[in-house]
């Protein structure tokens, strides 16, 4: 028997290293121990007639059987529970989940406690035979990812986004009420939803803006939040969680630090963010290019050329389809790299160098006219500002880059911008850079926030409730 259970042990621990080894060494820790203890039942408890089954049958008998009925079994003898209650055998379960299981893993082991503020110093030890029932009684929310381009809406549950539109509210701009603007907003987002806002809680994405630490900058950011909050609550959402666009694309990368470089609709930003808070005092850098720069200056180009096209729209899917960032760009241009792509009746477009001299005014803008720095010098300082603030010990927080925004997708770029920054950094600091293109292209945000309203401890761990936020908000009329 001992030896049964020995095999069994080894060939669940060897299945989980096989599909993904960073979990496997978490959730072994202490694994001997969990052995040792079930080895002293072994003498008063056993698994009755399964004790003679060949191995290859009993671990297919625990797969077929699949999570519920394996849960079950965990009363019928304390052998049995030590089998069935191992984390591995678990993971197992979670990884042929519908859920990408490193996804799953990320976001139960670094985001279930609540939004991270503070410096956690290890992986808590889970149950993952827990987390499994918990994730599944997890009612789920409303996720509304608000882009400076383009608005992401959906159901945590699904798959992907179940609707997009472009963005008709600039949070930032706070020229006309931002109460009833946020309202309007998310009631327009509600009915085209079909859901009822008393329903389900609610996970919004706050735009990066207010960039600076200055007390005006905190102010207004408080005054964002507060505004959503208020929003919301007034309209009988029953939980609120609203986090940093940046953060929710960090997430989406399974990162809890590193920089997320934004490029939106008007501008780029580069967010430091260390345990899932933004580093104002380290310093946010802006650089004025943006999406709609892009494409206005490959309309430019195809001007210039006499290419012919029907509507802006049209730029911007031959953007899309055709263009991307050469690793070198001297050695681009003596190339031969005419492409062609075809637009429904507008016909078949080719494009040349234009291809990809539109994303290089990202590293050299004054190819279009613009003063500006350069996006690799933006991100090299931004890295310079973190490793002089000293904020932790090991300096490699700051040395993972995530791409995120629509044109954050071109081809090339998360390359180009890595070998950029390598160069201008001293070899002490360049050591280590890792750029990771967006992990799901423009939906990186609204992804992020998927894996917050699937937690097994949603809503409470990342959520204000309603009345938590009125006793808030009268607490501070008070003072």
């Amino acid at each position: 028997m001992a030896m049964l259970l020995r095999k069994v042990w080894e060939s669940v621990s060897t299945r989980s290293t096989s599909s993904n080894s960073t979990s496997t060494s978490i959730s072994t820790v202490n694994s001997m121990d969990r052995f040792d203890q079930m080895m002293m039942y072994i003498q008063t408890a056993s698994t009755g007639e399964f004790d003679r089954i060949p191995l290859d049958i009993f671990i297919q008998i625990l797969k077929i059987l699949g999570p519920k009925e394996s849960a079950k079994l965990t009363s019928v003898c304390k052998s049995w529970k030590y089998i069935v209650s191992d984390n591995r055998l678990w993971i197992y379960f979670l990884q042929n989940h519908h859920e990408p299981w490193d996804s799953t893993f990320f976001s139960e082991t670094h985001l279930r406690s609540g939004p991270l503020r503070t410096f956690p110093n290890s992986v808590p030890e889970l149950s993952f035979m827990s987390i499994y029932g918990q994730r599944a009684q997890v009612p789920g929310a409303i996720i509304i990812d608000g882009g400076s381009g383009y608005c992401k809406f959906g159901w945590s549950k699904y798959s992907a986004p179940s609707g997009r539109s472009a963005t008709f509210l600039e949070f930032g701009n706070i020229e006309s009420p931002m109460y009833s603007r946020l309202r309007h907003f998310f009631s327009t987002i509600y009915t085209r939803m079909q859901v009822k806002t008393s329903t389900q809680p609610i996970i919004v994405s706050i735009p990066i803006c207010h960039y600076d630490d200055t007390e005006s900058d905190k102010a207004a950011r408080t005054q964002l939040k507060d505004a959503i909050h208020s929003a919301l609550f007034d309209m009988n959402v029953p939980a609120v969680c609203a986090v940093n666009q940046a953060v929710l694309a960090l997430f989406a990368a399974r990162k809890v630090s590193g920089i997320v470089v934004n490029i939106g609709f008007n501008q780029t930003s580069i967010v430091p963010i260390l345990y899932g808070k933004v580093m104002h005092q380290v310093g946010v850098e802006v650089v004025g290019i943006g999406a709609l720069k892009l494409t206005g200056f490959l309309k430019e180009q195809m001007q210039q050329k006499n290419i012919y096209f029907g509507s802006l729209y049209t730029v911007r899917t031959l953007k899309e389809n055709l263009c991307y960032i050469a690793l070198d760009y001297e050695a681009e241009l003596s190339k031969d790299t005419n492409a062609s792509f075809q637009i429904g009746s507008e016909g078949c477009f080719t494009l040349s160098e234009e291809r990809f001299k539109t994303g290089e005014i990202l590293f050299q803008p004054r190819i279009a006219g613009v003063r500006a720095m350069g996006l690799q010098n933006a991100v090299a300082l931004c890295m310079e500002h973190c490793h002089d603030a000293e904020l932790m010990v090991d300096d490699s927080w700051y040395k993972t880059v995530v791409l995120a925004g629509g044109s954050a997708c071109l081809p090339g770029l998360a390359e180009r911008l890595e070998k950029e920054v390598c160069e201008l950094l001293p070899p002490c600091m360049s050591n280590g850079i890792r750029v990771l293109p967006p992990p799901y292209g423009v939906d990186s945000a609204w992804y992020g926030a998927k894996l917050i309203g699937n937690l097994s401890t949603f809503p409470s761990s990342w959520c204000v409730m309603k009345k938590q936020f009125r006793h808030r908000s009268r607490r501070k009329f008070m003072w």
